[in-house]
């Protein structure tokens, strides 16, 4: 696993070091210089010249106009494009063109283009317009020339060099990208595993110990039978609905992240934990286990269909836990169309992801505890995890002081789990105490998250911040004190209207409230006294995509972003800073970083 990880890490560092070292892009005016000129009445003339590193697109060239005709386009240097998602022609170092016309009286030509910089920017189509006299031919001065600064529509969006906070959505894009379905089924094979290790999947280990240790005397073989149709149930859920939402242009994790879906599913994961404290014996329903008793023709069948049923019912439950390479393939999916390839990624990744339930089955007759003190104490802990999902996965959408008090009775329910109130037998060992020491601590943060709830607190990690009054430091900022403050815009037509009229650097927080990452970067990076007093000198507007309706997936779709957490800074001009742009959550150190690049 430590190979594993490292071998990651190389990965998603080669994916940052030409981001590190493109921050300097030339404007489209110098990146694609264009000259005109009327060669007779029946001709024009169009030469594009590019620096080292620059492109034009074959297939985003247009020509319009009283009598224009279509030139004959050479064949470009063909390559896969990252920005457009497919196969294109670009043109490098200069580009020439005769462009057809007819008439005799004056006319507006205008000429449309795209191209990008091979470090990573794609800038937005080039429109210029020129007034052509059919009878005074010479060098053709622009009428209008206007390289557009907002960003259109996915086609169409300034896209730069991927930054440090969106590596493994970026890498994940990449991987998709490479054409190659054993390098992609490989790839997203270790995301995969290393997402089996979080709070997303861990929480299945349980459920499926239960299954297999309901099972009695049960086989390496029957194990890792039972296991692989519990994952296969998994791993088609996450396909399907994968594919499903990228064909179908939507946010999958907006739709699985609404406020009733979250508490339903914290709901069912709580419910899961009780079975991990006796309450109930988990199993199918008995009219459902008979119904596939008979349809399979033996209860063995029945049972492997049953637990594949309960591996989809699982898939579906920990669904709002979404992940970057999770995000970068329904977002390739959804710009390409390519359901293929992005299905077997996903099927790869929730492959990689089932590694510790196979495992865990496979296992069966040797690893998984047995009934006695230890398999109790096992399915215990198993049911705390259970229930500290829970509470983090409903926590966005509670008020605060709900969720400290949650936190508060959890934190106790562990103390009381540990016996802290109970007396060490005498000659217990090390182990013995270091539990004893847990449970005091977790006792003692369960009363402060307690007090904190009931005196109004509304901070989970520093419950009684509140009480400190009068702490601040001297002299620093208000802003730093009491956070940054966000006007709400709406719509893309509030967003031009602010950056047209700025004069200063603009943030812009894609922010819902279902979004885990949004409240930890209020929390943890906004309110940092460093942060908040660089962002003193921006303004700040926040756009809330909790609704997800229309106007909420037009500005994203503006930005290419997938859902929240997203941050886009502008420079004073009101133009994007794209080596800026913070894609999920990003730690106070490498935010300040950002900000004083938007600022330089």
């Amino acid at each position: 696993m430590k190979y594993v990880f490292n071998w990651l890490c190389t990965l998603l560092l080669a994916a940052w070091l030409p981001a590190a070292f493109a921050d300097d892009f030339l404007p489209p005016e110098q990146a694609f210089v264009l000259k005109a000129e009327l060669r007779d009445a029946h001709t024009v003339s169009l030469h594009w010249t590019m620096p080292d590193g620059y492109h034009l697109y074959r297939e985003r060239l247009s020509f319009s106009g009283p009598g224009v005709a279509q030139p004959q386009l050479p064949a470009g240097q063909r390559k896969f494009d990252e920005n457009f998602g497919k196969e294109m022609e670009t043109y490098y170092a200069a580009l020439d063109l005769n462009l057809p016309v007819s008439g005799t009286a004056p006319f507006d030509l205008t000429v449309s283009y795209q191209g990008c910089a091979d470090a990573g920017l794609c800038y937005p189509p080039v429109v210029v317009t020129y007034s052509v006299n059919p009878a005074a031919p010479g060098v053709l001065n622009a009428k209008v020339a206007d390289a557009a600064t907002s960003v259109g529509p996915a086609t169409a969006t300034a896209k730069a060099a991927p930054p440090a906070a969106e590596d493994d959505t970026s890498l994940a894009q990449r991987t998709l990208q490479s054409g190659s379905a054993w390098r992609i089924g490989g790839a997203f094979l270790v995301f995969g595993l290393l997402l089996s290790f979080t709070p997303c999947v861990l929480p299945m280990v349980p459920i499926l110990s239960s299954i297999i240790v309901g099972e009695g005397n049960v086989t390496r073989k029957r194990g890792l039978l039972l296991a692989g149709a519990y994952s296969l149930g998994m791993a088609l859920v996450y396909t399907a609905l994968g594919v499903g939402a990228g064909l179908a242009g939507e946010g999958l994790a907006g739709a699985l992240q609404k406020p009733w879906v979250l508490l339903t599913f914290g709901t069912l994961l709580f419910a899961l934990a009780l079975s991990m404290f006796d309450v109930y014996q988990l199993q199918l329903p008995s009219a459902l286990q008979s119904r596939l008793t008979a349809s399979s023709g033996r209860q063995s069948g029945g049972k492997i269909i049953g637990v594949f049923i309960m591996g989809a019912l699982s898939a579906l439950i920990v669904g709002p836990c979404v992940a970057g390479p999770l995000a970068g393939a329904l977002l390739y999916i959804s710009q390409t169309g390519n359901a293929a390839t992005g299905g077997w990624a996903l099927f790869s990744m929730a492959t990689g992801m089932s590694v510790p339930l196979l495992l865990t089955g496979l296992s069966a007759g040797s690893l998984l505890p047995r009934a006695g003190a230890w398999m109790n104490s096992v399915k215990k802990v198993f049911g705390l995890l259970l229930i500290a999902v829970a509470i983090w996965m409903i926590g966005p959408v509670l008020p605060v002081t709900a969720g400290m008090a949650l936190w508060g009775a959890f934190a106790i329910l562990c103390a009381a789990f540990l016996r802290t109130g109970e007396a060490l037998p005498h000659g217990a060992g090390l182990g013995a105490y270091a539990a004893k020491a847990l449970g005091v601590v977790m006792l003692l943060g369960g009363l402060f998250e307690l007090v904190g709830a009931a005196s109004s607190g509304n901070d989970v990690l520093q419950p009684l911040a509140h009480l400190r009054g009068g702490s601040a430091v001297a002299g620093e900022p208000t802003a730093a004190r009491e956070g940054p403050r966000f006007s709400r815009i709406r719509t893309v037509a509030d967003l031009d209207k602010v950056l047209a009229s700025t004069s200063k650097p603009v943030m812009l927080d894609f922010y819902a409230d279902w979004c885990v990452a949004c409240k930890e970067m209020e929390r943890m990076t906004f309110s940092e006294r460093r942060v908040a007093a660089a962002m003193q000198d921006m303004q700040l507007i926040q756009v809330d995509v909790t609704a997800n309706n229309a106007d909420d997936k037009a500005l994203m779709k503006r930005f290419q972003l997938f859902g929240p957490p997203g941050i886009i800074l502008f420079d004073a001009r009101g133009k994007e800073v794209p080596q800026a742009r913070v894609i999920g959550f990003m730690p106070p150190e490498s935010f300040v970083r950002q900000l004083q690049r938007t600022a330089s």
